[in-house]
């Protein structure tokens, strides 16, 4: 019988929870040259503080803190959206990315700040909304386009390998437009590099939005992605709409994707590692892992801006870089663990 380190899923939701506000907190110490002293920033954030006080008070609410919050959500929409893909293709290897849709998403945002004609910088609240339907579109299309390529979403296999044929051509398309706008590469390089950099509270808010519609319809589907998750010949013996239930969570799928891609850029490793964890300490269903992933994956991004913040200040690393490096070597761990175990027997 295999053991895990929580019984509930409640202790564990509880443990990333209090994780959260303590990376949620340092991160507000977090500066260009290091951690700020605590009781500075406590003085800063008092009424009547002097112009210094008052500056590095703007700095933590309107720069350290959306970014640590826009990093948390970003990570808890690509934990979501990872529990989503393992569930629906049965495969506890599968991440957010395999229908191409965060090369769709890519797409989107290049062709929408094309439109734009600005930097990322530079986009402020009504021109993210855009970019978060933009990649949300593109994302879309890159579904479409793998489903149609696979001829609908019931056989798994043919449409994973439709989804790698389509994540190539969309990101070719991508570096096409790029080649045709150079004045966008700069932008463009730190976004495909994945960072967190730019977002703010109007960005929290729309990945917040989109965050909520994916946990309400996945707990809605919770016990039917049980069903699924036993095969789907199961599932169908019992009577569940597979085809249709696929399709919606496909969906949703691809709202989580585009709205964390939009903000932060393609992040690695995150929506792979996050219910990949979460299933190896508590026993869970679809309902309480969509939402421990979420939670972990929050964690998990949040922790990892954070020390691209530090690693090498007054400088910063990319943060998909870092989560890259640490996820690479997480997968590498795994692998020769099980080739440990497999030898043994």
């Amino acid at each position: 019988m295999k053991h895990y380190l929580f019984h509930r899923p409640l202790h564990l939701g509880l443990l990333l929870g209090l994780l959260t506000l303590l990376l949620l907190a340092l991160g507000t110490l977090a500066g260009s040259s290091g951690m700020d002293a605590l009781p500075s920033v406590l003085r800063a954030l008092q009424a009547g503080a002097d112009d210094d006080g008052r500056m590095l008070a703007q700095i933590v609410w309107q720069i350290r803190l959306p970014r640590g919050v826009g990093a948390w959500l970003s990570g808890a929409l690509l934990g979501l959206a990872g529990a989503l893909a393992q569930g629906v293709f049965r495969n506890p290897l599968a991440d957010p990315y395999l229908l191409g849709s965060a090369s769709g998403a890519s797409l989107g945002v290049c062709l929408a700040l094309v439109a734009m004609d600005g930097a990322l910088i530079n986009v402020h609240w009504l021109g993210r909304v855009g970019l978060t339907g933009a990649a949300f579109a593109g994302a879309m299309v890159a579904v479409v386009m793998t489903a149609a390529l696979a001829r609908g979403v019931a056989q798994t296999l043919r449409l994973l390998l439709a989804g790698v044929v389509v994540a190539v051509v969309l990101g070719a398309g991508s570096s096409l437009v790029l080649q045709m706008h150079p004045q966008l590469l700069q932008s463009m390089q730190g976004f495909m590099l994945g960072s967190t950099a730019f977002v703010g509270w109007d960005g929290c808010a729309l990945m917040l939005a989109a965050l909520l519609v994916g946990l309400a319809v996945t707990w809605a589907l919770g016990r039917w992605v049980d069903g699924l998750v036993l095969g789907e010949h199961t599932a169908r013996s019992m009577g569940l709409p597979v085809d249709a239930m696929r399709w919606v969570l496909i969906l949703t799928l691809a709202l989580a994707t585009g709205a964390a891609v939009a903000h932060t850029g393609l992040i690695a490793f995150v929506g792979l590692a996050a219910p990949h964890i979460t299933r190896r300490m508590v026993r869970w269903g679809a309902r309480h892992g969509a939402v421990l992933a979420a939670m972990l994956g929050g964690l998990l991004l949040a922790a990892a801006d954070l020390l691209a913040r530090l690693v090498i200040a007054p400088a910063e690393l990319p943060v998909g870089v870092l989560t890259a490096l640490l996820g690479g070597g997480y997968l590498l761990w795994l692998m020769r663990r099980a080739h440990g175990a497999g030898a043994m027997q």
